[in-house]
C-alpha cells in the first residue's frame, strides 16, 4: 500500500520555483551559447535572479540544469510509487508501462521538457560537468527507486534483484534519452502510437518511450525477478 508523502510548505514551493525558473534559464543559454560560452552571471540575469541567489541553490552553472533533468524521474517515480502493484499484473508489465507514460508527452508542457533534454544532452556531450550533472541525476534517481520497486514486487523480493531492477529500469531511461537526443525523431504524444501496445510489443520506432521499453527488455532478459510468467 503506497503512503503518499506531505505536501510541501509554501516556502518549499517558491524555493522549487525559483530553482526551476534559473534551470530553465541556463538551458536556454546553454542551447543557444553552449556551456562555454555562459556564465553564472549570464544565467542568473536572464533568471531574473541576484547572483548571490544563484550560488545560494547551484555550485556551478552546470549544476543548475540539475532540477530540469530530474524533473521527469521525480514525476515517473512519484506516479509508479502512488499506482502501485496491480493484481495479475507483474513488475516487467508495470514498469514498461510506466516508463512508456513517462516518455510519452501528454500536453504542450511535456514536449517542452523531452525538447529540454536533447538540447542539454547534446550540449553536455562537448561538456565533461555538464555529463557528470546527468549522470548524477540518474544515480540519485535509481536511488530512490529501489524502495518503490521494492514496494511493488512483494516482500519475497530478493534484495539484489530489487536493486538491479531499478538500476536497469534507469539506465533504459538514460540510454532511450540519450540515443533519441543524437536523432531527429520526434516524441510520440498519447494520440499517437507509442510505447508498448496491446500485445506488450512496443511500437514508433525510435521515439524515446519505444527505445527505453527496448532497453529494459534488453537488460532485464537473464533476471529472476523478470523471468518467465512473472509478467503474465
Amino acid at each position: 500500500m503506497s503512503t503518499k508523502p506531505p505536501s510541501p510548505s509554501l516556502t518549499e514551493r517558491r524555493k522549487a520555483a525559483t530553482q526551476l525558473d534559473i534551470a530553465r534559464a541556463a538551458a536556454e543559454l546553454f542551447t543557444e551559447r553552449g556551456p562555454d560560452g555562459t556564465t553564472a552571471e549570464d544565467i542568473a540575469h536572464r533568471a531574473g535572479v541576484a547572483l548571490r541567489t544563484f550560488y545560494r541553490y547551484f555550485r556551478s552553472k552546470q549544476d543548475a540544469v540539475a532540477p530540469l533533468l530530474a524533473g521527469g524521474a521525480d514525476r515517473w517515480r512519484e506516479q509508479l510509487a502512488a499506482a502501485g502493484p496491480e493484481p495479475g499484473t507483474g513488475l516487467p508489465r508495470l514498469l514498461e508501462r510506466s516508463i512508456a507514460a513517462s516518455l510519452t508527452p501528454a500536453d504542450e508542457a511535456g514536449a517542452e521538457g523531452l525538447r529540454w533534454t536533447r538540447g542539454l544532452l547534446r550540449a553536455a556531450a562537448e561538456d565533461p560537468a555538464l555529463r557528470a550533472v546527468w549522470y548524477r541525476v540518474n544515480q540519485e534517481s535509481e536511488e530512490r527507486l529501489r524502495e518503490v520497486v521494492a514496494a511493488l514486487a512483494g516482500p519475497g523480493a530478493d534484495p539484489l534483484e530489487v536493486r538491479l531492477a531499478a538500476a536497469a529500469a534507469t539506465d533504459a531511461i538514460r540510454i532511450a534519452l540519450e540515443s533519441w537526443a543524437e536523432t531527429e525523431t520526434e516524441a510520440e504524444t498519447e494520440t499517437g502510437a507509442t510505447g508498448p501496445d496491446a500485445e506488450g510489443s512496443p511500437d514508433a520506432e525510435g521515439s524515446p518511450a519505444a527505445l527505453a521499453v527496448r532497453c529494459l527488455r534488453e537488460l532485464t532478459g537473464g533476471m529472476r525477478l523478470f523471468g518467465p510468467g512473472v509478467s503474465e
